[in-house]
């Protein structure tokens, strides 16, 4: 596999965006207006997310060095004791490193939302957990109250998301003030369920991508949007 070069992915996010130039989303919609058949959110299987995620899958989805990237950003870096956090698209593991003798519940809140509910009741790293489709229809709502969170986790999981736009403004109404949000990705997926703007781009678009769902679900709703290479050399 043949990995950015160095400063590549942190050099993908324009410094200042000309919504002619450089909006992602300018010639596709992630609206439930427009046919979904013809535009970038669509996906190979199009049959309900339900179905594809009624088993369990009790396996990580990427490999170990990335599992060990992802706990060491996420408990060390993203996360800090006393924080309420938000795991959107959760599943049998958040990748937060517990310390020994501690459960999660005695340091934070981890609320985990996610498609299947025995993996979410497997996740020791949890303190509460939803199923919910975030797919299922373009009107998102998570079942939060707002400024609920400090952090919230999107882990693995954007590549499949059809509303990403209207996911990400749900999760600026649950973040508090000041509170930070944290998308991470590989280059592995289900092909079948990521969306057609995501298979068909390489790791560099794909952060630019990100970058664009967050400076364009809503103005305002984030800022300082960076993005970071964890991948080892």
């Amino acid at each position: 596999i043949l990995l950015p070069s160095v400063g590549e992915i942190e050099n993908s996010i324009p410094r200042t965006w000309d919504d002619e130039i450089d909006n992602p989303l300018s010639s596709s919609s992630s609206s439930g207006n427009d046919d979904l058949a013809t535009t970038s959110f669509a996906r190979l299987d199009s049959s309900p997310d339900a179905l594809f995620y009624s088993e369990p899958r009790f396996v990580e989805h990427v490999d170990e060095a990335a599992v060990d990237g992802m706990t060491s950003y996420v408990s060390d870096r993203a996360l800090n004791d006393g924080d309420s956090v938000l795991d959107l698209c959760s599943s049998w593991t958040s990748h937060i490193r517990v310390r020994k003798n501690e459960s999660p519940s005695e340091s934070m809140r981890v609320a985990g939302l996610g498609m299947n509910a025995e993996e979410l009741r497997a996740n020791a790293q949890l303190t509460e957990w939803t199923v919910l489709d975030l797919n299922a229809d373009g009107n998102v709502k998570l079942p939060y109250d707002e400024e609920s969170f400090d952090v919230i986790l999107l882990q693995l999981s954007i590549d499949y998301l059809i509303h990403p736009l209207e996911v990400l403004r749900e999760a600026s109404r649950v973040l508090k003030k000041g509170g930070s949000i944290h998308v991470l990705f590989s280059n592995r997926l289900f092909l079948s369920k990521a969306i057609g703007l995501w298979t068909g781009s390489d790791d560099i678009d794909k952060a630019y991508t990100v970058g664009g769902y967050l400076h364009y679900c809503g103005e305002g709703m984030f800022v300082n949007v960076e993005a970071e290479d964890l991948s080892r050399r």
